[in-house]
């Protein structure tokens, strides 16, 4: 059950984006009958772990996301799952639009009709494979002591004169490099700015020492596409004229935690050409608080009341497009190679001030002066995104709470490994001092384990109704419910979905198996993925392999039908080809 709620929301709704799962190839290949949102992560179905996150902070008005196609298998789920209906009052609503499909980009989703109606105050998004053991009491404390606008949290614009102050708002970020990092796992460039000093010391276990400002934000992949493009980083001298200390993180990642005022949808909703939340949406929002008239161009003076009407382009929409910034007044400070240097290396550049900016050329004396006035003022009424960057520890994993994105079956063994290393409820004694993923029990049917069996459960979960036949050996693994484990099975770092079957004798080392999956006798399988319903012959050896189905790739009764008439038809024609042949032979 979700831990006691610590603070009440101030009215956040919260929307958790239920994507197709395109990175998990082997056990989403049809996604409307198993969507994403629905794997399971040490036993509890992926979607679980959001909805828990906000519960925990209070927030009931919760909606999940979903293409037309997911809404059934997602709803089935939520009726019939024993940890969805366990989960407290009021129930998530399931939003299904009808225009979201498969490629439907984050940005677009916001800007969704149906979403568009939903959507009503400050609100959470969230992906459905987030896991974040921290409570998010302590961001929505942070956001709103931060960045929050007492104006916005009250509803009150009753001010006639004086343009009212807008609420910003809050992402986080985390490392990748931990004590057990992920190859090939995807990363965010971001770029950042001390927020003002305070004489006030921050509460104890607060968030407030590692909240600072964005400035500049967007997937590493992107990062190197621009850097390939312009042969160096390309720095606007706004940025260092307002910012001379910029910190620049390169081995982090976007968690997607965002907690955005309600301004935004109107942002997303005006500018049509924004596709993404966390590229377009964040980056676009981070320049403007300190380049010079992009604010304009953006149409965010009008949204937040700043001006009565906003620049719009031929087609009278306003766009991000065209104010990329002109190559006469961007510095190209670190060179291509640095910059790469800084992503495989440490992960972290400074940039530390004072630097000095070049000035263009053709700048009047006082001009830049004058600018950097204007800069400050444009700063200044931006609300600011601001980012939460959560520390981590690169030797041990558990002594900061668990905040990581699992969208990879790699990080689908792995954190599912972690969470199982978690001491249960019964180990601990009370739900209160447990962590908030804990089982009640590691073995949850210990009467389904025969004698002369080796479970380690300080690190293994064992699901309800699994049997174990006798000289089993099951080490750091995660089985889940129905499961049948045949005499003399070995397994080690292993992920077993519900229902899978694995035959006497068989090894299996760092495999994760599809649910209803089985395994003949005598197996030998290392790092391997098998899909659902799949069945691996017995006396299978082999290493790295996914074993997938191949069901609507084998040719039908009606296709070798109609491949035989078209032989058949190819041989009629050729033969009266070779008729003609022959009388046009007898003519001559």
């Amino acid at each position: 059950m979700p831990h006691a709620v610590t603070i009440a929301t101030p009215g956040l709704q919260a929307l958790i984006l239920c994507g197709p799962g395109s990175s998990f190839p082997t056990f989403t290949a049809n996604p409307d009958e198993n969507p994403k949102a629905l794997l399971p992560i040490a036993n509890r179905p992926m979607v679980w772990y959001p909805l828990d996150f906000c519960y925990r902070a209070g927030i009931t008005n919760i909606t999940l996301i979903c293409p037309p196609t997911a809404q059934q298998a997602i709803q089935t789920a939520l009726n019939t799952n024993p940890f969805l209906t366990s989960l407290p009052y009021p129930r998530p609503d399931l939003l299904a639009p009808k225009d979201l499909d498969q490629n439907t980009g984050t940005a677009e989703i916001l800007r969704l009709p149906e979403v568009q109606e939903t959507v009503t105050s400050d609100f959470l998004v969230l992906p459905c494979d987030l896991v974040c053991e921290l409570g998010a009491d302590k961001l929505l404390q942070a956001w709103m002591v931060k960045s929050a606008s007492l104006t916005d949290l009250l509803d009150d614009t009753r001010s006639e004169n004086v343009p009212p102050k807008r609420s910003g708002g809050l992402g986080v970020w985390y490392q990748t490099k931990t004590a057990t990092p992920i190859k090939g796992e995807e990363t965010d460039f971001l770029a950042t700015v001390p927020l003002p000093s305070s004489s006030v010391s921050p509460p104890r276990g607060s968030l407030f020492p590692n909240i600072s400002k964005v400035v500049y934000s967007t997937p590493t992949d992107s990062l190197k596409d621009l850097l390939e493009e312009e042969k160096g980083f390309p720095i606007r001298h706004a940025l260092l004229k307002q910012h001379p200390r910029v910190r620049m993180l390169t081995t982090h990642r976007d968690a997607h935690i965002y907690i955005f005022p309600h301004w935004i949808m109107d942002f997303v909703r005006e500018n049509e050409r924004l596709e993404t939340i966390g590229e377009d949406v964040l980056g676009w929002w981070a320049k403007a608080g300190w380049q010079k008239g992009l604010s304009k161009k953006l149409g965010l003076d009008a949204i937040l009341g700043q001006s009565s009407t906003a620049v719009s382009n031929t087609d009278g929409k306003t766009s991000p497009v065209g104010s990329h910034s002109p190559k006469d007044s961007t510095v190209k400070h670190p060179t291509g190679s640095q910059i790469h240097d800084a992503i495989s290396a440490s992960g972290t550049t400074n940039l530390e001030g004072p630097v000095r900016p070049v000035i263009r050329t053709g700048d009047k004396p006082g001009h830049e002066e004058t600018e950097s006035a204007n800069e400050k003022q444009n700063d200044s009424t931006i609300p600011p995104m601001l980012a939460y960057i959560h520390p981590s520890s690169s030797t041990d994993s558990t002594s900061t709470p668990l905040i990581r994105r699992v969208d990879t079956a790699q990080l689908l063994l792995q954190i599912s490994l972690q969470l199982a290393k978690l001491p249960s409820i019964e180990e601990v004694g009370s739900a209160e001092a447990a962590s908030p993923f804990a089982h009640t029990r590691k073995v949850a049917y210990p009467e389904g384990v025969k004698p002369r069996t080796t479970i380690t459960k300080q690190d293994s979960l064992v699901a309800d109704n699994v049997t174990v036949q006798e000289k089993t050996s099951i080490k750091e693994c995660v089985i889940g419910a129905n499961c049948q484990i045949g005499e003399g099975a070995k397994l080690s770092q292993c992920l077993l979905m519900d229902g899978v079957v694995v035959g006497k004798n068989c090894k299996l080392t760092k495999c994760i198996l599809g649910k209803r999956s089985e395994v003949g006798e005598g197996c030998t399988l290392t790092e391997c993925e098998v899909q659902e319903n799949l069945l691996v012959e017995a006396k299978t050896e082999t290493k790295n392999e996914k074993f997938m189905s191949s069901s609507g790739l084998e040719a039908t009764e009606e296709d070798l039908a109609e491949d035989d008439d078209d032989e058949e038809n190819d041989g009629n024609d050729n033969d009266d080809d070779e008729d003609e042949e022959d009388d046009e032979s007898a003519e001559e």
